[in-house]
């Protein structure tokens, strides 16, 4: 006799950057073995990928466009990804905080569906190098991520990973005649492009990463010495130990 089959709800979220909407499930016991397993080999790299695996065998349906995690920004992953745990075990996680200046710990509850996306009106992924020529960026994906982390650069200097980082996301070059894709681009020349550019247009682009969109939530308190507190949620690692 065949064991009867569960039913699961689904749930509609609007991804942050493309707009795109989603139907998702809450992620069940072969999901959480995913995590947990990820978590116990405790690297960065192992964790992302988890999230990357539970988030593509949850979402059953995306509007318009195909959904390729791999190609999401990273801002839009950690969203989703919270969004579909607040749906799987609970939507309140407790935090606990010490506090640096009366040494005492504080216990918080934070709702995740209260979690948004916070925009830095600052923020454009347009950068003008001239009058004629202009780079349009893309935000970092886990595939950018895991490009950049892998054992061949993990020891590179800052101002070399800068160059990488740079180069992976810069999505369009365009002049007054033509629009260039990077990913078409010979490397070297891409390479010489980069080099080529000023300090001021260098410090645009620094300011694209500087200001990228985040999950944001603020926990306000006084602390018993009467001094007010705010502490600021901005990474996964911030809300919860994925587990």
């Amino acid at each position: 006799m065949a064991l009867p089959k569960l039913s699961v709800p689904l749930f509609d979220e609007i991804v942050p950057s493309t707009k795109q909407v989603v139907k998702y499930r809450p992620f069940l016991v072969k999901e959480e073995k995913i995590l947990l397993m990820a978590h116990s080999g405790g690297t960065r790299k192992e964790m992302i990928n988890a999230i990357k695996q539970v988030i593509n065998n949850c979402v059953v349906f995306a509007d318009g466009k195909e959904f390729d995690i791999d190609d999401m920004a990273l801002f839009d992953l950690e969203y989703l990804f919270i969004k579909i745990r607040a749906k799987s075990v609970d939507n309140v996680v407790k935090l606990n905080y010490i506090d640096h200046e009366d040494e005492k710990s504080y216990s918080f509850d934070v709702k995740l569906d209260e979690i948004q996306i916070q925009w830095n009106e600052k923020h454009t992924n347009k950068i003008k190098v001239n009058d004629e020529i202009g780079i349009i960026m893309k935000y970092p994906t886990p595939a950018i991520t895991e490009k950049l982390t892998n054992g061949e650069i993990e020891n590179i200097k800052d101002a070399e990973f800068s160059h990488l980082l740079i180069k992976e996301c810069i999505e369009k070059i365009y002049d007054k005649d033509q629009v260039y894709l990077a990913k078409e681009a010979d490397p070297k020349e891409l390479d010489e492009f980069i080099d080529s550019l000023t300090v001021k247009v260098f410090e645009d682009i620094k300011t694209f990463f500087d200001t990228l969109p985040k999950l944001h939530h603020k926990i306000e308190y006084t602390n018993s010495m009467g001094t007010a507190r705010e502490i600021e949620l901005a990474t996964l690692d911030d809300f919860f130990t994925l587990d």
